[in-house]
């Protein structure tokens, strides 16, 4: 007996044997219970969704001689005559082999004539696309009216192709994808009835192959049962049909987690050595983060396309990946995709994206910010308060709010030394420390505040910095004392940076006001540094403030 392919085997012979399609052949078989059948009708979609097969199930209903519920007997003679392709009224044309005008012409003359033995003469065009623009005008007549016996289907992958004039005379009907799910039912029950054993996992893969095309899903079938025999596994249908193993996509995600940046060498090494195309992972490795998010998002794995086993794997993701990682994960790997279909050497570009992938860091939404910067300034603030409840002697400081002074034995700066020496406690004059947890802080931090400054604006600001001196602090207002009146203009030239450098460096908002009490020569660095290198102020000829600061605290000269 003549093998024949599992496509022509099992091709659907009544409406309800049609996948995935049923929003046409329920309009089809209402329309033949009605009467109210059209004159043309165009069947357009994918390939391998059913169109021909569609338009043959039609042309048997029209012509049976005892349909049943709008479907045909295939018992009848006209029905075993269509199946057999011995009716001379159903006529299939190829339209890319008789696309002239002269062929057209051919079919006008015999749509004339009466069907010989059914009801309907009917003629199957099939990618009618291809049919010369001369050849659709002079259709245009026959179509619109053409007798009464005669019905026309025409399939089309390219219904754009289609003149409008066409599609405006003809009955649309658009077939779809058919889903992953109704493709492996099929090959299921084809396996079942063929008696041949295939896991989930190799009807997934060769599902997943067919893009959707049932024709070819039941081709790679025919291909993968002629290498396996009775008993098909997933591990042989991967290397027949060269497809990537879904494993690889979860060695990388677990890499992201791990942060395991070995895994790139290994994993491209092994896309490399089988042979595997670089574009294809990269376009499954987008699709197996875009699974992690939806069930990310929807905590179910019904809206992912993958084999059983699988989806317990996805679900495991719950927790580990947040929704703005996943979004910049896939951000990133869209751009990536678009650079490796460029890229003069696909291996190495393939390893620096996945080493950036895994590099990428978590994010952060500001919400969470913002907490984390409260939690920390609260621990800073508890663990000053508890470092500075007791003295050495283990005696409770008495804490004061009134204005502080200078402690006159201490010196505020060390000339020998071009930073600041350590600030020691303001005392008041009965000799009691005046402080508070911040206040103290602040008094421990500010020779690296000075420093942070100096190392960022040294010369303008540095001076300047190393003669303030804190004196109390109320609330956030930090109060200042400065050794060189002078400097109050240039701390109101920079007042914004002084407080925003404060910010990032003491973790809460500071504003700092300069006091019009000035220190002394004796208690400021102005009697060694700042005042040796400017002994005396200069003076411009216009009297521009801005030019006189200059010279006066830049060292700058006026030029004649």
């Amino acid at each position: 007996m003549t093998y024949i392919v599992t496509a022509r085997k099992w091709r659907p012979k009544r409406f309800e044997e049609v996948v995935g399609q049923e929003h046409i052949t329920t309009t089809l078989k209402n329309a033949l219970k009605n009467n109210r059948i059209a004159h043309a009708y165009l069947f357009t979609g994918p390939r391998g969704v059913g169109k021909t097969t569609t338009a043959r199930i039609l042309a048997k209903t029209l012509n049976c001689l005892s349909p049943v519920d709008a479907e045909p007997c295939n018992e009848c003679e006209m029905c075993t005559s269509i199946q057999n392709f011995q009716s001379l009224d159903i006529i299939e044309i190829d339209g890319a082999s008789n696309r002239g005008i002269d062929e057209i012409r051919t079919l006008r003359e015999s749509v004339r004539y009466a069907p010989t033995r059914g009801k309907y003469k009917i003629y199957i065009i099939d990618e009618v696309h291809m049919l010369t623009k001369e050849s659709f005008n002079a259709f245009l007549k026959t179509l619109e009216e053409p007798p009464g016996h005669t019905v026309f289907v025409f399939a089309t992958t390219d219904v754009h192709k289609v003149p409008l004039t066409i599609i405006s005379r003809c009955q649309r009907f658009d077939f779809r994808r058919i889903q992953l799910t109704e493709i492996k039912a099929l090959l299921s029950k084809i396996a079942e009835a063929e008696k041949i054993t295939i896991d989930d996992k190799a009807l997934t893969t060769i599902s997943k192959k067919a893009d959707g095309a049932l024709r070819d899903a039941e081709s790679f079938f025919d291909q993968v049962v002629a290498f396996c025999g009775n008993n098909v596994d997933s591990e042989t249908v991967s290397k027949i049909l060269n497809l990537i193993d879904e494993e690889l996509y979860f060695r990388i995600s677990d890499a992201v987690l791990k942060k395991d940046f070995k895994a790139v060498f290994d994993i491209t090494n092994e896309i490399y050595n089988n042979g595997w195309d670089f574009t294809d992972f990269m376009d499954g490795l987008v699709e197996h983060f875009r699974n992690i998010l939806t069930v990310v998002l929807t905590e179910k794995t019904s809206l992912i396309e993958t084999a059983e086993i699988f989806r317990t794997r996805y679900i495991a993701y719950l927790g580990s990946f947040t929704e703005p990682d996943l979004l910049r994960l896939l951000n990133f790997l869209n751009k990536s995709q678009q650079q490796l279909r460029f890229a003069q050497n696909p291996k190495l570009k393939l390893e620096i994206s996945l080493s950036h992938l895994i590099g990428l860091e978590n994010t952060s939404t500001l919400s969470e910010l913002i907490s984390s910067i409260e939690n920390n300034r609260v621990e800073s603030s508890n663990r000053v308060h508890d470092a500075g409840r007791t003295d050495n002697y283990g005696a409770e400081k008495k804490i004061l709010n009134r204005p502080a002074q200078v402690n006159p034995n201490k010196p505020i700066h060390d000339t020998a030394s071009p930073k600041a020496t350590k600030i020691e406690p303001v005392q008041a004059s009965a000799g009691t420390i005046i402080s508070s947890p911040d206040f103290d802080a602040i008094i421990q931090k500010w020779e690296g505040f000075i420093a942070d400054i100096s190392s960022e604006r040294g010369l303008i600001l540095g001076p300047f910095m190393r003669s303030t001196k804190p004196l109390s602090l109320d609330g956030q207002r930090l109060n200042l004392q400065i050794g060189n009146p002078d400097g109050k203009e240039i701390f109101e030239h920079h007042k914004d940076y002084i407080n925003k450098k404060a910010f990032d460096f003491f973790g809460k908002r500071i504003d700092l006001v300069i006091k019009d009490e000035v220190l002394s020569p004796s208690k400021s660095m102005e009697s060694n540094s700042f005042k040796s290198s400017k002994p005396k102020k200069s003076k411009t000829k216009n009297g521009d403030p801005f030019a006189e600061t200059i010279m006066n605290e830049l060292g700058g000269k006026e030029l004649v």
